[in-house]
C-alpha cells in the first residue's frame, strides 16, 4: 500500500506553460491527503525559490529541497548534507575566473555569482523566480553552509569543472544548468532518509519526475512515475509512464494505481 507520494514541482506538478499547478492535480492531491497519503515535495529548487506551491500547501507534509541536500518534515530539518568548505570556495573562484552566473545556495539564504541575461531568461522568465538573493554577501552564504550550487554552463564544461569537485556529484533537470551537490545529496537518498523518518519501507511509497535530478528518486521509490514530458532517461528507469503535466497526468496515474 503506498501511504506517501513524492512530487518534483517543475515539469511534474507545475506547468512550464501557465506556471500554474493544473486543477486537477490540486484535485487528486486533495483525495490523497482526504485518504491518508502524505503528500511530499521533491525538487531541485531550494527553499528560498519554491515560490509556485501555494495552492497546494496546505497539503504538503515535508520537502525534500537543493535536489535533496536539505529535508525537512512538519517544518523540522530532517538532513542537511553540505558542500566542503574548501571545495565550495574553490568553485566561487572558478566561476569567478570562468566569468559563468552560478546560483549558490546556502543552508538559509542564496545569491547569484556572475549574474547575466542567462539568469534573468532561465529564473525570471522560465521559472518565474523573483527573489535571487541580490545583496547578500557571498561570505555570509559560505559561512552558512552551501548545499548547491547550480551553474549555468554547457555539459562539456561540467564535465571539465567536476573532476576539481572530488566529494560533489552533478545532475541536470534542464539543459542549460546543473545542480551540483555533495555526494549522498540526490532524491532518490533523501527519499530513503525521509521514509526511514516516517516509519516507512520504500516499497510504500511513490515518486513522480521529469527531468534528470528525478531518476534516482523514481528508481528509490516504491512505484517510480515519468511524467509524458519527462525526458527519456526518466522515461527508462520509471515503472509507469504517465501523461504530460498539462494532461492531467498526476491524476490519471494516482488513479491508474488506485491511489484514488
Amino acid at each position: 500500500m503506498i501511504k506517501a507520494l513524492f512530487f518534483d514541482v517543475d515539469g511534474t506538478l507545475v506547468s512550464f506553460k501557465t506556471h500554474q499547478i493544473p486543477q486537477s492535480t490540486i484535485d487528486a492531491l486533495t483525495e490523497a491527503k482526504r485518504k491518508g497519503v502524505g503528500v511530499y515535495i521533491s525538487t531541485g529548487r531550494p527553499m528560498r525559490l519554491i515560490n509556485n506551491l501555494g495552492a497546494i500547501s496546505h497539503l504538503i507534509d515535508g520537502y525534500i529541497t537543493a535536489t535533496g541536500a536539505y529535508c525537512t518534515i512538519g517544518g523540522r530539518e530532517v538532513s542537511r548534507i553540505t558542500i566542503p568548505d574548501d571545495e565550495a570556495r574553490a568553485f566561487v573562484r572558478m566561476s569567478d575566473e570562468m566569468n559563468f552566473a552560478t546560483l549558490v545556495v546556502g543552508v538559509g539564504d542564496l545569491t547569484v555569482i556572475n549574474p547575466n541575461p542567462d539568469v534573468d531568461r532561465l529564473y525570471r522568465q522560465m521559472l518565474n523566480v523573483n527573489y535571487l538573493g541580490e545583496g547578500v554577501n557571498m561570505e555570509d552564504v559560505l559561512r552558512e553552509g552551501v548545499i548547491q550550487f547550480t551553474p549555468i554552463i554547457d555539459i562539456e564544461t561540467e564535465r571539465r569543472l567536476m573532476p576539481m569537485m572530488k566529494h560533489c556529484v552533478s545532475s541536470r533537470w534542464y539543459p542549460d544548468f546543473a545542480d551540483i551537490t555533495a555526494h549522498g545529496a540526490d532524491k532518490g537518498t533523501a527519499l530513503m532518509t525521509m521514509a526511514g523518518r516516517l516509519g516507512l519501507d520504500a516499497s510504500e511509497t511513490m515518486a513522480f519526475g521529469d527531468g534528470g535530478n528525478d531518476k534516482t528518486i523514481i528508481a528509490a521509490a516504491g512505484v517510480g512515475i515519468a511524467m509524458g514530458n519527462a525526458t527519456d532517461e526518466v522515461k527508462a528507469v520509471a515503472d509507469y509512464v504517465t501523461t504530460s503535466v498539462d494532461d492531467d497526468g498526476i491524476r490519471n496515474a494516482l488513479k491508474h494505481f488506485n491511489i484514488i
